[in-house]
């Protein structure tokens, strides 16, 4: 995670693990992982009132995930978002992972790239004002 990020998150949800999550060796599969933090970052913007779409969009150009222990159904996911590193057009999203068994110690760290997006050229645009905004 950014040295610049606050200790409180951005923003913070929770998500349950299905049991269609799991793979053949009973815990999440970690291409999941991707998945749950896609729901973060959408359930995120929408409650910033950021329309996905449109005019203009954010796209993921950069992703990881770090794996510290194994997730099982049934489980309750606690995701934290922190962003960090504005720049013209990007900015960083850190997310840390935790489950309801273990609210203290994540299960996962991750980061993605955000990069805004004109909707008619698919070429990258400054940062909307409302966006910009989130870094002051």
């Amino acid at each position: 995670m950014s040295e610049s990020n606050a200790e409180k998150p951005f923003f913070s949800c929770q998500i349950p693990v299905r049991w269609g999550d799991m793979d053949a060796f009973g815990h999440v599969n970690n291409t999941l992982y991707l998945r749950y933090i896609e729901e973060a970052r959408f359930q995120w913007m929408m409650s910033k009132g950021i329309p996905i779409g449109g005019d203009s969009y954010p796209v993921v150009v950069k992703i990881g995930c770090t794996f510290y222990r194994p997730v099982f159904h049934p489980e309750t996911l606690r995701i934290d978002c922190y962003i960090s590193d504005p720049g013209r057009s990007s900015f960083m999203v850190d997310y840390k992972i935790y489950t309801s068994a273990d609210p203290e110690n994540p299960v996962a760290d991750s980061f993605s790239k955000v990069v805004w997006v004109d909707g008619k050229t698919g070429k990258s645009m400054p940062l909307p004002d409302a966006v910009r905004a989130w870094f002051d």
